[in-house]
Formats: structure tokens, C-alpha cells, sequence
């Protein structure tokens, strides 16, 4: 006799009953060609991804002082938009 498994409580979707794909879907969508990726999603399903910006940062490694980088994570989210601030401040930008 087999044992009875316990009900997972996920539910099966049936892929037949997936919305329908709006204009705005296609347009954010991912494009491949076979392996090839021609043009990267931009956001998601159902959201457009963040805005492009004109000036856009660049990523660099920095060696801080361990008290600076506390203080500044301590004040909270976009600590490291307030550095880029004040060194901006400091070089008078």
C-alpha cells in the first residue's frame, strides 16, 4: 500500500489560462535571437524598469576609513548618494 503525500498547497496553473501579453509587455520584453540576446528587458512584466539616466554614475572600488563608512551608513537608506554629495560639495560642483 502507498502512503499519502501531504498537500503541498500550491495550486497547478494551467499555461492555456495565462493572461494575454499587452503591446506594453512586448515592448519591455527581452529579445533573443536563438542564444543571442539582441535587447535586454527593460523592467519587468508588470512595471517599466527605472528611467535611464542623462549622467549616469560609474561603479569604482573606494578604500574609506571603517569610522567614515559607519557614520554615513548609520544615517540610513541613499548613504551612498549623500558621499557622492559631499564629495561634489568638497570639489565644489
Amino acid at each position: 500500500m502507498t502512503a499519502n503525500k501531504p498537500d503541498t498547497g500550491e495550486s497547478w496553473e494551467d499555461p492555456d489560462d495565462a493572461p494575454e501579453w499587452t503591446e506594453d509587455m512586448f515592448r519591455r520584453a527581452a529579445v533573443y535571437h536563438g542564444d543571442k540576446l539582441i535587447r535586454p528587458a527593460d523592467g519587468t512584466l508588470t512595471k517599466p524598469g527605472r528611467p535611464k539616466s542623462a549622467d549616469p554614475k560609474q561603479q569604482v572600488t573606494l578604500r574609506l576609513d571603517r569610522i567614515v563608512l559607519e557614520k554615513f551608513r548609520a544615517t540610513g537608506a541613499g548613504w551612498q548618494s549623500r558621499i557622492n554629495a559631499e564629495l561634489r560639495k568638497a570639489l565644489g560642483l
